[in-house]
């Protein structure tokens, strides 16, 4: 399990990884220096565990900073720290300094250690962040749900700019706004901002092959200048205000819009003078959803917690030019014994290990290490950046209310927590199971006629739906008659049950799960949208594998005249199936899961669809990427008359060479003639 880091950053080897995801990505800022010398360090005995071993890594160990990885027997990683002497803080775990049960369990787990030498302190801390992230140790502090955030994009690469939501890495020329707290806040204000600065958002192809204006226009959300019914230097005009308005000057754009409104007004031009009406109403839509927009605060993000009955809740709010772009709530993996400072400080590092951090940070309480971490994203982001704990005045206001936020949030996730929990006691009741279920997998098929055929499967846990467990299937089997829906779920069971036999083995279901074992990856129960054929055909597959001990099968049948309410339920072993009352709480439950299945599966089908439909007979030529495909596309106008085109036509289109056009050539025509 020895590690190997590279002196120059970039990656972090390790010697069991079987494919590039198991490389972990280092940033480029953090560049260790030489590492420990490991033909010491693996001299170490064999046989030690826990206290002893680590014991032993501490008399090879150096006073510089660094981060250390504890790991257990079965090469799973436990924890990630970092320390500023590495021999001082990895000593404490060998002389059993300890607060904790939890802490007391990972020392008696360590079967290894690997250790990462760095230049300073604010460098091990940025690479801690990083690792556990990547890593995602059972006894670190976790962020969950940590998906980039939304962003409005004013493009500038074109001759009329376009209004986007964006996400993801800012490489396109343009003017970024934001974080927003969710793509629906993004939508939202997009939609106004349309009404008020009437800016397009179409795509930049079908904005250079309009010829007439489009709906948009009619209705007033776009000044069509793909058409150029606004010239070039009106609509430059548009464009600045749209950014002078999202660059927090909202009110001196108000003023000009509702000058030039009363002008138009008393030059008697009511149908220009209803156009700035409608925009000014637009602005004050968008200041409306924007709730409070603190006068002083420039840019800052604001984070609160607030933990009780074992959850920490973690909200925070975006301020960004002056506005405010929404909020979200966190849930973070910890444990309940950890102190609020040193859940939010770790908490921290690792939410802007990839976003951008402002200049300001406020928080409800003083961290663990703050004056490092404004150091460490100090250094990271280039510019200074503060973390306050402010006492009064506006900024205490702005905290205050993230605190209760975050208080109202907790509340919500202890009542749906305590109802999901009760909801899984009565299903496992319901269905005289051994225990509760921890994972439900739900399965459900959706094609028209056979096409485009996609197998969904969704999962449900002790704190409801979990989106990162999500999977579709896109039906391969070409042995499959179309619509043949016995076959479709024998295809989505035996590869989904295959790779978690090869990836995870099989389940013990003789032991207890452990109280911080983390989410499961083998389901408990899995339900399929089906009747008794349906699960014949299921428990034939699990038998096949060998794992219909491990599975408990369960078969949802629709009601009568298909309606809700009356489905049958096929419960495991072969019993007769049964309906539950029309008002069963379990009955809801299982409604809803299914529903959600049939939601997930239909959203796949139809995506696949729509990409079957524009799918162009040009995408399936290697070595045609977009460039290519574009340039041919506006030489011949159709991917139909390029199949006609001859070689030296080919070759006349621009960065089509001779190699590509006889390539092109001869995907069109088998004879190879010309």
């Amino acid at each position: 399990m020895n590690g190997r880091v590279p002196t120059d950053g970039g990656i972090l080897y390790d010697e069991n990884a079987s494919d590039e995801d198991d490389l972990i990505e280092v940033p480029e800022s953090v560049a260790p220096a030489p590492i420990i010398d490991w033909a010491e360090t693996s001299a170490i005995p064999d046989g030690l565990r826990g206290a002893e071993l680590i014991q032993a890594f501490v008399k090879r160990l150096p006073n510089s900073p660094g981060v250390y990885r504890m790991f257990n027997e079965a090469g799973d990683v436990l924890y990630v720290g970092k320390a500023r002497s590495l021999k001082k803080r990895v000593g404490n775990y060998a002389q059993g300094r300890v607060h904790s049960n939890r802490l007391a369990k990972m020392v008696r787990e360590t079967a290894h250690m690997e250790f990462v030498t760095t230049r300073t302190e604010i460098e091990a801390l940025l690479l801690e962040a990083n690792l556990i992230k990547r890593l995602r140790p059972r006894f670190n502090v976790l962020l969950r749900d940590d998906k980039s955030f939304p962003y409005i994009l004013v493009t500038g690469d074109s001759r009329a700019p376009a209004l986007y939501k964006h996400r993801g890495a800012r490489s396109r020329k343009g003017d970024y706004f934001g974080p927003f707290a969710s793509a629906g806040a993004v939508g939202r204000t997009i939609n106004s901002l349309q009404r008020a600065f009437l800016l397009r958002t179409c795509t930049d192809s079908v904005f250079e092959t309009r010829t007439r204006p489009c709906l948009l226009h009619q209705i007033k959300r776009c000044a069509a200048p793909c058409t150029r019914e606004v010239s070039d230097a009106d609509y430059a005009e548009l464009v600045s205000e749209a950014k002078d308005f999202l660059s927090g000057k909202s009110q001196a754009v108000k003023a000009t819009i509702a000058t030039a409104m009363n002008e138009a007004s008393e030059n008697l031009d009511f149908e220009r003078a209803a156009l700035y009406r409608d925009r000014l109403a637009a602005l004050s839509h968008v200041q409306s959803h924007q709730g409070i927009n603190p006068s002083g605060v420039e840019e800052a993000d604001v984070f609160a917690i607030h933990h009780e009955g074992g959850i920490s809740c973690i909200q925070v709010f975006f301020f960004r030019t002056g506005q405010n772009w929404g909020n979200r709530a966190y849930f973070p993996k910890a444990d309940p014994t950890l102190p609020t400072a040193e859940v939010l400080s770790a908490f921290l590092a690792q939410f802007y290990d990839d976003k951008p951090c402002p200049r300001q940070i406020l928080l409800c309480e003083p961290v663990a290490e703050q004056e490092l971490l404004a150091e460490a994203l100090t250094e990271k982001s280039g510019y200074k950046v503060s973390i306050l704990v402010p006492q009064r005045g506006e900024k205490k206001d702005l905290v205050d209310h993230a605190v209760a936020n975050a208080r109202e949030a907790h509340g919500r996730k202890l009542a749906e927590t305590a109802s999901q929990s009760r909801l899984l006691d009565g299903f496992a009741e319901t269905f005289k199971l051994e225990r509760t279920p921890r994972r439900i997998e739900i399965y459900d098929n959706s094609h028209i006629m056979g096409t485009n055929a996609v197998g969904g499967m969704v999962v449900a846990g002790p704190e409801g739906f979990v989106k990162g467990q999500y999977r579709k299937f896109n039906i391969k089997s070409t042995d499959i008659t179309p619509g043949d829906d016995f076959g479709m779920m024998k295809e989505v069971m035996t590869r989904r049950f295959s790779r978690l036999l090869k990836e995870e083995g099989k389940p013990d279901r003789g032991a207890e799960p452990l109280e911080d074992a983390g989410f499961p990856a083998w389901p408990d129960v899995i339900l399929i949208d089906g009747g008794q054929g349906q699960m014949t055909a299921v428990r034939a597959i699990l038998k096949e594998l060998d794992i219909e001990d491990c599975v408990t099968a369960i078969g949802v049948a629709k009601g009568v005249d298909r309606e809700a309410g009356r489905e049958r339920f096929f419960p495991p072993g072969g019993r007769d199936g049964f309906t539950l009352p029309p008002r069963d709480p379990v009955l809801y439950f299982i409604q809803r899961m299914r529903d959600e299945a049939h939601r997930f599966a239909i959203g796949s089908h139809r995506a696949r669809r729509k990409k079957e439909m524009v799918k162009n007979p040009l995408d399936e030529i290697a070595g045609i990427g977009p460039t290519r495909k574009r340039a041919l596309l506006q030489h011949f106008g159709t991917a139909k008359a390029v199949s006609r085109a001859g070689i030296n036509d080919l070759i006349s289109v621009e960065g089509i060479s001779e190699a590509v056009a006889r390539l092109v050539y001869d995907h069109f025509h088998e004879d190879g003639t010309k």
